[in-house]
């Protein structure tokens, strides 16, 4: 059974059967029990996944107040003799009735006891307060369009004011607040996308009642005078804004800030320029040059592969669906093109999608692999000659970014010794863009370079130095998508040398060139970077809860290469970093993803299983030459150092000796286990060598 919860109004769950929240059917209510039952659930709902401790718990459900004996009007009860005992019995009584089916004695998956306290592990689209700021977020990049249907379905799943019976506690005050807030956001968010569809008249219609019951929100005002405006009624707009003036004076004290007191001067100019420059402007152009394209360029004609691969490199930088859609198409134009038997236009297909990597785990091994084998036909059948010297430098850029990690080709990684096909084929595309001076294709082979640049431990320094080149190419020539990219490579070396203060100015110069550029999935490994940094510089908690924030962002993100196994291995590399027990992550039945072979040995230590320990440790392949290269090997010299495995431990002592100096893993930007040095040293000790 799947679980929904819903905060944006009474407390309440529903069983759910479903794919997800918009393909998902809302079952009958869960009993939920007396008020102290929904508190504790609101309370961990509020934690967002997080472990409240029980201390915690009891202090807010009966808070104690000097001559308070329960018995006053608005007052708390006072606690019973037993608090933390009445507290677990109301813990109890939620989990039968959040899972019914699970068996006597067998852990709970929803409602989990961890360390100090209780997390509710609700998945990230079964909290309705949760979904909802996530629409928010998401619409933000979105067109009118679709930002008008995802607001408007998202803005009906509020049934009242959020935590509405717990309007009185300390605890919800501030969550209460700032879901209202967002509300109110959303709202005007709306009634602007409708602005921008020429739907003025609905517009103003919602927005009279929300400006009168908010009449300190200027915005309100702003858009209600505009809609009206645009709906023919100027004398109305006029009357609005000297409604919002006195209001604002008498109520606040304030004067109409710049916003209100442009847009009356330009009413009274009655400057359409600026009041009403076109409804949904830019939805407009689109849809009129898409049209005229479809008119103009005839079906079947070569330059719609050519025209379409371009839209899928814009389309695979807005991340999730986006993403997914791109690499799909991405394949499918490939395929057109060789059809077609033109090996000039099939390069040009191939070679167009650019789009920046800066992760060394492909997403679909067994794509890539296509595109790869493309691009070798591809290059064989280009006639020579220095006419075609760009389009095979596109392709051996092609080439090394899709042998990344070893995943595909044969090679990958520089083949494991710097030697292999991906590493040769992002020499030879880098030596060509330089001999043509041509930036974007520099650009595009520089990528292809830092993908093949983990033939070894150790080597964030030259990481470091293509990132700067990067850098400073992209700034010079307004290539921000490779900026970003060049800002996110020096930010994973940066970490690796543990230089939080170079790492920190790196994520905010991706993350303003992001906004700008609305780029979205910059922000997920910004994310994941404030969590490592937390790991290294704050509590075990503080980057717990981090980690447990970026891992919600990167969910949809389009990036299942990333994602997958991503979060257990972060909090199992926290744990080890902290001294802190595996067996409550050993205990899970977390999807480790890749990383199985390297973390099994600790998970089955964990467990006391010693025999079946060491017999995955022996088993366990070398890791692959990618960005968390080193952090594998330091699990693995981790467990050959608790099971006694002098073969594994000069293995691992010998594979991590070129990265002393660093922080182990810290390389990936993502996660870190530490000083490589304190490991080596305990290696060397084991060993008895210097």
């Amino acid at each position: 059974m799947r679980v929904a919860f819903g905060v944006l109004g009474p407390v309440a769950a529903w069983a759910e059967s479903g794919d997800g929240p918009d393909e998902a059917v809302r079952g009958a209510a869960l009993a939920l029990r007396g008020p102290r039952h929904r508190a504790v659930l609101a309370r961990l709902v509020i934690a967002r996944r997080r472990v409240v401790p029980v201390a915690r718990l009891v202090e807010d459900l009966w808070p104690e107040r000097p001559g308070n004996n329960g018995a006053g009007p608005g007052h708390s009860p006072a606690p019973p003799a037993d608090p933390v005992g009445t507290l677990r019995t109301f813990v109890a009584a939620l989990r039968r009735t959040l899972e019914p089916d699970r068996p006597p004695r067998a852990p709970a998956r929803l409602l989990v006891t961890e360390g100090p306290g209780y997390a509710l592990r609700a998945a990230p689209d079964t909290v309705d307060a949760w979904r909802f700021e996530q629409a928010v977020t998401e619409a933000a990049g979105l067109p009118p369009k679709d930002v008008l249907a995802l607001l408007q379905r998202a803005l009906g799943w509020w049934r009242g004011p959020a935590y509405a019976e717990f309007a009185d506690q300390p605890w919800a005050r501030a969550e209460r607040s700032r879901l209202a807030e967002l509300r109110l956001h959303a709202v005007e968010r709306r009634a602007e996308a409708r602005l921008s569809l020429g739907l003025a008249a609905e517009a103003a219609a919602d927005l009279d009642a929300h400006a009168a019951e908010h009449p300190w929100r200027e915005d309100a005002w702003r858009l209600l005078a505009l809609a009206l405006y645009r709906s023919g009624r100027q004398g109305d707009a006029l009357a609005v804004l000297r409604r919002a003036r006195a209001l604002l004076v008498e109520q606040l004290g304030v004067d109409p800030g710049p916003g209100l007191r442009a847009l009356e001067a330009d009413i009274l100019r009655q400057d359409d320029d600026r009041l009403d420059p076109g409804a949904g402007g830019a939805e407009r152009v689109w849809a009129e040059a898409t049209a005229a394209y479809d008119r103009t360029v005839p079906t079947g004609a070569r330059a719609r592969l050519e025209s379409t691969v371009t839209l899928l490199r814009g389309l695979a930088v807005t991340g999730g669906d986006g993403l997914r859609s791109a690499r799909r198409h991405r394949l499918a134009a490939v395929s057109a093109a060789e059809e077609l038997g033109d090996p000039h236009l099939c390069a040009r297909v191939i070679g167009a999608y650019d789009v920046p990597a800066v992760w060394t785990r492909l997403d679909d091994p067994a794509q890539a692999a296509q595109v790869v084998a493309a691009a070798e036909r591809t290059l064989t059948a280009l006639p020579p000659g220095p006419a075609e010297e760009a389009l095979r430098a596109r392709l051996l850029a092609t080439i090394a970014l899709e042998t990344r990690g070893g995943d595909v080709g044969g090679g990958g990684a520089g083949g494991r010794g710097g030697g292999g096909r991906g590493a040769q084929a992002a020499r030879l595309a880098q030596e060509a863009a330089r001999r043509l001076d041509d930036p974007v294709l520099l650009a595009f082979a520089l990528n292809a370079t830092f993908m093949q640049t983990f033939q070894r431990a150790g080597l964030a320094p030259e990481r470091d130095a293509i990132g700067a080149e990067l850098v400073e190419l992209s700034a010079r020539h307004g290539l921000f998508t490779s900026e970003v990219l060049g800002r996110l490579i020096r930010l994973q070396a940066a970490c690796a040398r543990g230089d939080f203060g170079a790492a920190d100015e790196h994520a905010a110069a991706a993350d303003r060139l992001a906004e700008r550029h609305e780029l979205p999935l910059v922000g997920v490994f910004t994310r994941w970077y404030g969590a490592l940094r937390l790991a290294e510089t704050g509590t075990f908690e503080a980057a717990e809860a981090a980690y447990g924030d970026a891992a919600a962002e990167l969910t949809g993100a389009g990036m299942p290469g990333l994602e997958r196994g991503l979060l257990p291995l972060a909090l199992l590399c926290l744990r080890l970093r902290h001294g802190r027990d595996l067996l409550v992550l050993a205990r899970t039945d977390a999807d480790w993803g890749p990383y199985v072979p390297w973390v099994r040995p600790l998970l089955l230590l964990a467990e006391d299983r010693r025999p079946e320990a060491a017999a995955a440790l022996r088993g366990a392949p070398a890791p692959p030459h990618d960005l968390l290269y080193e952090a594998m090997w330091t699990l693995t010299a981790r467990a050959a150092l608790a099971l006694d495995s002098p073969p594994a431990k000069r293995r691992a002592h010998a594979e991590l000796l070129p990265a002393a100096g660093e922080l182990a893993g810290a390389a990936s930007g993502l996660l870190s286990l530490g000083p490589v040095d304190s490991h080596l040293r305990d290696l060397a000790a084991a060993l008895r060598t210097p």
